[in-house]
């Protein structure tokens, strides 16, 4: 196990004392902030938060941890994600680094590989890496062409299973959306994904009938009581926007199931007025947006010989400030679409402060890995720290932001029912014997 900054006292109830929280993860207690950060002792007490007090103001007799200012964080929701996809690069780089080789080194990886046994062993161990850097809820993109759709959602169902507790989980179909017009395909797709208790997604594409297409998706979705959470405008390419068309099919239908939409990157190259015309479409509609900055940055405007121009996000600040949802998330994870990545979502948060310019001020960033994404993925059991609610905290020696975002926080501590979990990360070594078939 890492070495522990603080010892949590081996007791069925007990005070964790003086401690930071992100205020905007905290429900039900009140205190001067600054930062956001408010200080606070946390009362545990069979497993659960009993009391979130004011510094000093717990029982006296109680045994305790003295956090030192140390950080507390609920545990993390990491809500775009591609558990299907992870750690397939030593066995298939993507040669160039842009978007155009992930998708063919994918697509041959997956076509030569991708048996059952193959995805649930990288999906375990993908889950592994999450799991011990104190993330308890994820939804995952399950690449759906068939006939991976069938082989991917079983596996899933399992894995989903097997891991209920400790990371929940989710998964949305993923698919060209020039597909969603073969009904044979749409019709098997559909009855895969409402077995498997699963999302509609798929890749919007500028296409003459893209009104026709997202037609068909809504009515789909509200037939079958589904969620969507589509992938949408990745490319720097201003011509290319379907973001304001989702938004107005889903205020045409009326749909009132929760609707995400990823990447909207294209948004960034957009006139004021365009860009504004589809924020306000976008809000109106109210559709949530997650950003994948470690991605999209690795992705896009990478042309050999040439520094990018570009950052790969999208208007999230004024996203935000129109009243949207807005979250950011880990994307791929050691794939041709992204080389790095461990599922940590100190990581993502620490990434998107820098990419996005998410401080000064940083009062609410916290809630972007947190309350946030729960709430979209309709969670609200994760994600914040409230009376009553599971231990599920991860611990931090760093005692304010600049130190938070400073280190990688290597030393945290992961708490899930009031205990420490053994936070020992898997060796990829565990993976070779896949890497070399």
């Amino acid at each position: 196990m890492r070495q522990a900054f603080v010892t949590l006292p081996d007791a069925p109830r007990f005070v964790l004392k003086n401690a930071t929280l992100p205020a905007v993860t905290v429900d039900g207690f009140a205190a001067p902030s600054q930062e956001g950060l408010v200080h606070a002792d946390l009362v545990i007490a069979a497993g659960k938060v009993e009391a979130i007090l004011s510094p000093g103001t717990a029982p006296a007799d109680l045994p305790s941890a003295d956090m030192g200012k140390g950080m507390i964080f609920p545990t993390f929701v990491d809500m775009h994600t591609h558990l299907d996809k992870g750690h397939i690069w030593p066995r298939k780089p993507n040669a160039t680094g842009d978007f155009m080789g992930a998708l063919s080194a994918v697509k041959e990886d997956r076509e030569a590989h991708w048996t059952a046994e193959d995805v649930r062993t990288r999906m375990a161990f993908s889950l592994k890496c999450a799991y011990a850097h104190g993330t308890s809820l994820i939804r995952t993109h399950l690449d759906s062409l068939a006939p991976q759709h069938r082989i991917s959602y079983e596996v899933f169902s399992e894995v989903r299973e097997a891991w209920k507790g400790k990371v929940d989980l989710q998964a949305a179909a993923l698919f060209p959306f020039d597909e969603i017009t073969n009904p044979a395909f749409f019709k098997d797709l559909i009855e895969v994904v409402v077995a498997h208790k699963g999302i509609l997604g798929g890749v919007t594409q500028m296409v003459p009938d893209l009104v026709a297409r997202l037609d068909l998706l809504f009515r789909a979705a509200s037939d079958n009581g589904l969620d969507i959470d589509l992938h949408v405008d990745e490319t720097q390419d201003a011509s290319v926007l379907t973001l304001k068309a989702i938004a107005e099919a889903k205020l045409r239908h009326s749909f009132d199931g929760s609707v995400v939409v990823g990447h909207c990157c294209s948004l960034t190259q957009q006139s004021d007025d365009v860009a504004k015309a589809t924020i306000d479409k976008v809000a109106e509609a109210g559709l949530a947006v997650v950003s994948l900055p470690m991605c999209n940055m690795y992705l896009q405007d990478r042309h050999a010989g040439r520094t990018p121009r570009q950052r790969g996000v999208t208007l999230f600040h004024e996203l935000t400030a129109a009243g949207v949802q807005t979250a950011v998330s880990s994307d791929n994870t050691r794939d041709p679409f992204y080389a790095y990545g461990d599922l940590d979502c100190v990581e993502v948060l620490r990434e998107a402060v820098r990419i996005i310019h998410l401080d000064h001020p940083l009062d609410t960033t916290a809630r972007i890995v947190t309350r946030t994404p729960a709430d979209i993925l309709k969670r609200a059991d994760h994600g914040r720290i409230a009376t009553g609610t599971e231990a599920n905290l991860v611990l931090f020696s760093a005692r304010n932001w600049s130190e938070f975002l400073s280190r990688p926080q290597s030393n945290r501590i992961v708490m899930r029912a009031g205990k420490a979990i053994d936070a020992t990360l898997p060796d990829y070594r565990e993976l070779d014997e896949l890497m070399e078939s």
